[in-house]
């Protein structure tokens, strides 16, 4: 009975990302911490900085990553929590205004509702569509700079919002891939928030910061102030595009490069003190290719010194350059790169570090788990159980997955196909010999019955042990 209580307040992420797809399974402790139940990661072949670009090997690696997941979590999973990124995120502000008709009443919970309801009716980019819309500050009649305007008295209820957009195509091949893959969505959410949740503290949002989050794909970036989320964008540029420069610039294949950049890469070539020369092996007995780990620096820092302008560039754009006190925070498998962090406070003038998401998670986690690289995962995982798992709906349905029997198998014992005939033949011609010598008249039916039996014990469900 503990082991359904516990596999009822079970969540399920799924980060669908351009180099991996991972599924995580997890829940709170009774010290509100993230117990990891199961996990599964598996290489993504289908999507494309950040967007779905082949369903079908989408499809597959979701399916492969869920059943990983589900061996090391010894249940069934049918709803997951969906993450979202990709070039198409947009990002805009608007005002909202709420006249109240009694002015007496306190304001409640209800009218916070209706302004955010009315966000969502915004005349929009054809193709685009609304994902999150994060309220900022309220303003009550003449007063200003509200974070909480609940229980305050007043008829004008005013409000900025920060509101995410993205394409209506793009979300619909990701619900798509996961349909196809046999899982129900219960929500998506905007990856870098995700991400932001399992890396940053709340003292670090109080006091401005900017996250960012270097993917396959993309980089994401999430600014926050005062606990708001305040600018949000995707950059189309990550850590593939580095390994496509060491490819082209040390004429290897792809799979070289990586290796290259994940074994010997470093983001400060001033800071290579031993010049090691790396050696290729050749192609059928070509010569060997030597390229010096300087040089190999050189190129990947040209490169990441571009997305820091890119970045630079967003933080500038957001207006809040000059009050990020706690600078900034990088996480993802880009973050990875040694002497990354250096060549981030030299280039942006910003204080930074390396994001762990080991923020809210239960003493005692797997080492990997630790790796900027399931950032996301972790997170979606920690923003669905803050934010749905106390919804009926997605218990009730957890609940009728994980009580159905799955471990006991109910079938009737394997029997050799031809002694079985053989059987059945024999008790068919015992029936007929009853018949002719003036038995029952309902034994001719011995076979049906036999047959009706046979297949009432094959459905008939067993209670299952286990759970």
């Amino acid at each position: 009975m503990n082991d359904q209580v516990k596999l009822k307040n079970t969540a399920v992420a799924l980060d669908i990302g351009t180099t991996k797809v991972c599924a995580i399974a997890g829940q709170l402790n009774e010290y509100g911490k993230l117990e990891i139940v199961g996990m599964g990661v598996v290489r993504s072949e289908g999507v494309s900085r950040g967007v779905v670009s082949n369903i079908d090997k989408t499809v597959k690696a979701i399916r492969e990553a869920v059943d990983i997941a589900e061996r090391n979590a010894h249940c069934k999973f049918r709803v997951v929590h969906v993450g979202i990124a990709g070039q198409h995120i947009k990002s805009l502000h608007h005002h909202g205004l709420l006249v109240r008709h009694d002015s007496n009443t306190e304001i409640n919970q209800d009218d916070i509702d209706k302004l955010i309801k009315d966000m969502y009716k915004l005349v929009l980019p054809p193709g685009d569509k609304i994902l999150h819309v994060v309220p900022q500050e309220y303003t009550v009649d003449d007063e200003q700079d509200i974070f909480d305007p609940i229980g305050m008295s007043g008829v004008r209820l005013e409000a900025n919002f920060h509101i995410i957009t993205g394409q209506i195509s793009a979300s619909r091949n990701i619900l798509r891939c996961v349909e196809k893959a046999g899982l129900e969505v219960a929500d998506v959410t905007l990856e870098p928030i995700a991400s932001a949740a399992s890396v940053l503290s709340e003292e670090e949002k109080e006091a401005g910061v900017a996250l960012v989050d270097i993917g396959g794909g993309t980089t994401d970036i999430t600014i926050f102030k005062d606990g708001i989320i305040r600018h949000t964008c995707v950059i189309p540029f990550g850590g593939n595009v580095i390994t496509k420069d060491i490819r082209e610039g040390c004429t290897v294949m792809n799979e070289q490069a990586e290796k290259l950049k994940v074994k010997f890469g470093s983001a400060m070539a001033d800071e290579i003190v031993d010049n090691r020369i790396i050696t290729i092996p050749g192609f059928k007995g070509r010569e060997h290719k030597e390229i010096s780990e300087k040089n190999l620096a050189r190129i990947i820092q040209a490169r990441v010194e571009e997305i820091f302008d890119y970045v630079l560039w967003e933080i500038r754009r957001s207006g809040y350059e000059n009050k990020l006190i706690a600078g900034m925070v990088l996480t993802g498998g880009g973050s990875l790169l040694k002497h990354i962090d250096l060549l981030s406070e030299y280039h942006t003038g910003l204080p930074t570090r390396i994001g762990q998401p080991i923020e809210h998670l239960a003493h005692g986690y797997s080492s990997q788990l630790a790796s900027p690289i399931f950032a996301t995962a972790v997170g979606l995982l920690k923003h669905t159980i803050d934010n749905f798992g106390d919804k009926t709906n997605y218990v009730e349905e957890f609940k009728r997955i994980t009580e159905e029997p799955r471990f006991t198998n109910n079938y009737p014992p394997l029997t050799n196909p031809a002694k079985q005939d053989l059987k059945m033949q024999e008790d068919s011609d015992d029936d007929e010999e009853e018949v002719e010598n003036g038995g029952d008249k309902t034994k001719k039916k011995g076979l049906f019955n036999k047959l009706f039996t046979l297949t009432k014990d094959f459905f008939e469900t067993v209670p299952d042990s286990e759970f």
